[in-house]
């Protein structure tokens, strides 16, 4: 079967002929993949930025948002049958430890993902996983724009859910970066939580993206990043909570600024950093709030919404031969919304 695979760090992806994935044991289960999303994770990848974190053998097979046709089956898999289509979690997990008996599956320290640590992912005609990792989506969902919500959606919902409980009617959340994950987060702010929305955006094209989307009040960031436009707009008091789906550049030091005493920075994109005196965290008693990939329930919870047209994805699809070019696409932000490969 085909496949894209890394190779080399800061070298496009090769395109290689490789074997198909086997069974080996009885939970195992062989994807006929119908969409791959394609992530900013993948870019981060291809960068080296995760050698030092995971340290993956090279080369292997890129791809965690993923969606398909169950081809083949271990024997103990009664739950789900050949045919069925499915989202899967991008992490398979042991089951057994106490995060995952504590449903906080995606911090399972035995687990293994593809596409990510080495573990060939979806990029590719078919892949193997786990079961357990397997929703099963209704017959007459069309499953291939849904292939982002295996990653970039649930971080957005992990991290919306996350602060939920310390948001009210007429609280206000600012979200940086209306792209992939931002446009999700948006949707998720408005379907699970009574607060308003300020989107921020350097992109006038992203920017009317999220006018779609009904947000409460859109700002087109200039050289302050949107801080001047957040104070005016808040009376100079800040909002209740900043979502960051972007993470480097200058976003984290603006989010700092645009947060309210006592108020939330959830932090969701990466790749920067921010270095503020300790004392302005205590004396405005700010949060800070990291957030991984959600849980494999908040992937089930998303699914919902999305069947019900709660939240919608905008997505622009590449056949997979164009893998390199939608990586390229998604570097230099030509992508709105979300990119979805089509083997």
């Amino acid at each position: 079967m085909k496949a894209f695979r890394l190779h080399d760090y800061n070298k496009p992806l090769s395109i290689d002929e490789v074997p198909e994935p086997k069974i080996d044991g009885p939970y195992d289960i062989i994807v006929k993949i119908k969409g791959a999303g394609v992530c900013r994770t993948d870019l981060h990848i291809q960068e080296g930025i995760w050698k030092g974190i995971v340290n993956p053998k090279l080369p292997f097979t890129l791809g965690h948002e993923n969606v398909g046709i169950i081809e083949k089956k271990g024997t103990a898999v009664d739950w789900l049958d050949v045919g069925d289509q499915v989202i899967l979690h991008p992490y398979i997990t042991c089951r057994h430890c106490r995060a995952c008996r504590a449903g906080n599956d995606m911090h399972c320290p035995y687990g293994k993902f593809p596409g990510l640590d080495g573990t060939d992912g979806g990029y590719a005609e078919y892949l193997k996983t786990s079961a357990f990792s397997a929703i099963k989506i209704p017959k007459g969902v069309d499953i291939i724009p849904m292939a982002p919500l295996a990653d970039a959606g649930i971080t957005a919902y992990h991290a919306v859910k996350k602060i939920s409980p310390y948001l009210y009617p007429g609280s206000l959340v600012a979200i940086i970066g209306v792209g992939g994950l931002g446009h999700i987060g948006i949707q998720v702010v408005k379907a699970i939580t009574p607060a308003k929305v300020v989107a921020i955006d350097i992109n006038e094209e992203k920017a009317k993206l999220a006018k779609e989307l009904n947000v409460d009040e859109i700002i087109l960031a200039g050289k302050d990043g949107g801080i001047s436009d957040v104070l005016k707009l808040t009376d100079n008091v800040g909002v209740d909570v900043v979502i960051d789906f972007v993470g480097e550049y200058s976003t984290p030091q603006n989010a700092l600024r645009m947060v309210r005493k006592g108020g939330i920075y959830s932090i969701v994109g990466y790749g920067g950093e921010f270095r503020n005196p300790t004392i302005d965290f205590v004396n405005r008693e700010i949060m800070v709030v990291g957030n991984l990939v959600g849980t494999y329930n908040e992937l089930s919870e998303l699914v919902n919404l999305y069947v019900q047209n709660k939240v919608k994805l905008k997505v622009q699809k590449f056949p997979l031969e164009d893998a390199n070019r939608a990586l390229e696409e998604l570097k230099n932000g030509k992508i709105i919304g979300r990119g979805v490969l089509i083997p």
